[in-house]
């Protein structure tokens, strides 16, 4: 496998981490173009603000030769259900274009499971945007499973 390092994101990766959630769009072509003005908004730095202070969650980016390659988004969801099992979810899973195929991404994810169990998590959920079929069978490849359908509300 490829070798990766992973640390906690910090304020100077805002960019790179938005210009890899840009890039893995479902829109694919039909993506507008990102607006680099735009990596400022200081909306970015408040959500950053917020993920670093809470425990539960962990924003976290992949290096390759010291150079941010990937990120992914780590949260520990307490819960009720089955004695009060604790979840861990994945969000904005996302490799840099040129290094997807490497098994860069399974490295990423892999360790974020890992990162999860050590948590106490007895199981891991994300969502992938049904337009995303690669990625359906990258999580399936997993061993994740698509066990349930998922919504969401704009607000």
């Amino acid at each position: 496998m490829a070798e990766l390092t992973f640390r906690d994101a910090d304020p100077a990766d805002i960019a790179i981490i938005i210009s890899l959630s840009h890039a893995g769009d479902a829109r694919g072509k039909d993506t507008p173009p990102l607006d680099p003005a735009t990596l400022s908004d200081p909306r970015y730095r408040a959500a950053f603000d917020d993920i670093s202070a809470d425990p539960n969650h962990r924003l976290i980016v992949a290096e390759k030769a010291g150079e941010v390659v990937g990120t992914i988004q780590i949260s520990i969801i307490p819960g009720m259900p089955r004695f009060g099992m604790k979840r861990g979810l994945l969000e904005n899973v996302h490799i840099r274009a040129d290094q997807r195929g490497s098994g860069l991404g399974t490295e990423m994810v892999t360790w974020a499971i890992e990162r999860c169990r050590e948590a106490g998590c007895g199981m891991i959920q994300l969502t992938s945007n049904k337009l995303r079929l690669d990625a359906h069978r990258f999580y399936e490849k997993l061993g994740f499973s698509k066990s349930h359908e998922g919504f969401k509300l704009m607000l």
